[in-house]
């Protein structure tokens, strides 16, 4: 019996959902279907034989299933991100990614919220020389990127956690054997991540990921809950409590069960803006993914309500572990940034004691199973390489991302000005501060989860003198993780960065101020959730008024980072006009390249990019004739963005 035929609205036709629609709709469907990504490994050697200059975007596009990308400005040096499967490295493997990064990378290299390490500089001549040596390490780049299975992450202490329910790391393995670099599993509609714990803590952030294992015990039976459909990026969602319990045994079938339900269903390859799992969930809710999943299984799943996080649990500092006479201990590190130098003298450090390293989601790292008459020892080595085990924490507990020195999205610096605005807090307020959450992004990707943090920030533009723009910063509060886990709401607008370290300090201040008060139990949450968005508009900007950040009437056009060129630096157009054509129209009477870069000739879409108002695809809407009215923000992104 063949399966029935879907259709779907798209703008104000219906059409029956095939392949056909899909490689028509989607380019980088297309790509996909011509030539297989994760063969482009091999043809890496004719690709540089051709020059950098003559190698097509779709051929760049399909590096990135090797974690290869782009450095920004493109003029031939690439981005190579490792993958470190729970963020778990020994001593040898640890030097030889100091040694890829000294001899091919300018000694550089930057910790990610995926718990791996990405380097950079790296001529396309040494790219074959840099894979190798990675996999010489029996570490891998495969599906650090493209539309795969990405690093899975976890608690960075699994094994030495005295808290922890069972050790998951056999199940990361058996999931990073089956799932990565097997084609079944890396045509994908997006990109896919996990994240498998058993931290009563939930450090991890399930939350925030497109399927969670959360390590339970139920009956004596070690096991997991597991939460379906979270993400980030320009729209959020928390992940949803499925209902049910896997046994260990069973974790990787029901992995590839839920990836293959969404994977299968062509709704979601139609358009990139729309393809992640979390859009599934929201079609169906938990309930119904949870009856596809049974029915690929072929059978039922018990029933488990999955358990809320422990306050807590960030591993920085020292701490005993459940091995008797071993500690482990957590180092802050500003923006997740290290030399190859470091790397190799960390290993240096760790062999002399037979310990280990743990990569973490805020971009810092632990060494593990560190004797105890060793570990002053350990502490003062650390502190000569310029890891004092002593930096303030709020280094630890905040993230920025790559920033715009090398990503061609970002529009404002990152990581720089993270360290300026933990320095001005450092300084003002010491120790009180020191469990607050900075998420820091360049742009809307939101590779640094500004979203969920205490206070998320993201790259923008705005006026600058004698018609220049200058970088700014949109602020996200009342976000959270863990016990307060919740989307964060855009606040203020487009604060110049000369004067975003300062709103910040405001408003923290005015928040320790009402916590000396009522107490240490008083969140930075809890305060901004207090009072209203005009108060903490006008708490941050000290003088000005509040009149001075309100909303226009405008619709708003976001402009991604390779695009600025067309726009003379303007990331955010503000226009009044009654469609998406209308406002691309009004942009274009300011900025032409633009309009010609957008659309084609005859007035369509350029396949090159992806629009959607909100939330919403213009394709399953009305396509150009989608209506806008004020406070609709049209985003432009780039079809082949990849990431």
């Amino acid at each position: 019996m063949s399966a029935p035929k879907t259709f779907v609205r798209y703008g104000r036709r219906t059409q029956e959902l095939t392949w056909e629609l899909v490689l028509k709709r989607n380019s980088i469907e297309r790509l996909k279907q011509e030539r297989p990504p994760l063969r482009v490994v091999e043809e890496l050697p004719a690709l540089i034989a051709r020059g950098y200059e003559a190698i097509p975007e779709e051929d760049i596009v399909r590096l990135y299933w090797y974690g290869i990308a782009h450095d920004k400005p493109k003029v031939g040096t690439f981005m190579v991100r490792v993958k470190v499967p729970g963020g778990l490295l020994q001593p040898h493997q640890l030097r030889a990614l100091g040694e890829i990064a000294g001899r091919y990378g300018r000694d550089y290299g930057e910790l990610t919220t995926r718990q791996g390490i990405q380097l950079h500089w790296v001529t396309m001549d040494k790219l074959p020389e840099v894979l190798e040596a990675i996999a010489q390490a029996g570490l891998t780049t495969v599906g650090a990127e493209g539309d795969t299975v990405r690093n899975i992450t976890s608690c960075p202490v699994n094994g030495i956690n005295p808290a922890e329910l069972f050790d998951v790391r056999p199940v990361i393995e058996a999931a990073a054997r089956f799932f990565w670099g097997n084609p079944d599993y890396s045509n994908l509609p997006r990109k896919h991540k996990f994240t498998i714990s058993s931290c009563p803590h939930q450090c991890n952030a399930p939350e925030i990921h497109d399927i969670a294992l959360i390590g339970v015990i139920k009956d004596g039976q070690p096991g997991f809950a597991v939460k379906v459909g979270g993400g980030l990026s320009a729209t959020p969602r928390l992940a949803r409590d499925l209902g049910v319990f896997v046994p260990v045994d069973e974790a990787v079938e029901v992995l590839a069960a839920i990836t293959d339900v969404w994977q299968h269903n062509l709704r979601y390859r139609l358009s990139r803006a729309k393809s992640r799992i979390k859009f599934l969930v929201d079609d169906y809710g938990p309930e119904g993914v949870r009856q596809m999943v049974e029915e690929r299984l072929g059978r039922k799943l018990e029933d488990f309500r999955a358990p809320d996080p422990l306050p807590g649990g960030n591993h920085l500092g020292v701490h005993r572990q459940k091995q008797d006479g071993f500690y482990y201990a957590g180092f802050p590190v500003p923006s997740g940034r290290v030399t190859g130098t470091q790397l190799r003298q960390i290993a240096d450090i760790l062999e002399s004691v037979g310990g280990d390293i743990r990569f973490t989601r805020e971009q810092n790292f632990i060494l593990g199973n560190l004797p105890e008459e060793r570990l002053a020892w350990v502490l003062d080595q650390m502190r000569a390489i310029g890891f004092p085990i002593e930096r303030h924490r709020l280094y630890g507990t905040s993230t920025a991302c790559t920033s715009h020195q090398f990503c061609n999205y970002s529009v404002a610096e990152t990581k720089e000005k993270l360290d300026e605005i933990i320095e001005a807090l450092e300084t003002r307020y010491g120790d009180e501060v020191q469990d607050l959450t900075i998420y820091m992004d360049g742009c809307p990707h939101a590779c640094a989860h500004h979203w969920v943090g205490d206070i998320g920030l993201q790259g923008t533009r705005t006026a600058g003198p004698n018609g220049t723009k200058i970088e700014a910063y949109d602020v996200t509060l009342r976000g959270g993780l863990g016990v307060r886990a919740a989307i964060g709401r855009p606040i203020l607008r487009r604060i110049p960065a000369t004067e975003i370290s300062q709103a910040i300090v405001r408003l923290v201040g005015a928040w320790l101020q009402e916590r000396r008060r009522r107490g240490a139990h008083y969140t930075f949450q809890a305060f901004c959730e207090a009072h209203s968005n005009e108060t903490l508009q006008a708490i941050a900007l000290g003088k000005m008024t509040v009149e001075a950040t309100e909303a226009t009437d405008a619709a708003r056009i976001r402009i991604p980072g390779p695009l600025l060129e067309l726009t003379d630096g303007s990331d955010v157009i503000e226009v009044n006009a009654p469609t998406v054509r209308a406002a691309l129209e009004q942009a274009g009477q300011r900025y032409p390249k633009l309009q010609a870069a957008v659309l084609t000739p005859d007035g369509q879409i350029n396949e090159a990019f992806t629009l959607y108002v909100n939330e919403e695809d213009i394709q399953g809407l009305q396509g150009l004739n989608t209506p806008l009215k004020p406070g609709d923000e049209l985003l432009i992104l780039m079809a082949m963005s990849g990431g």
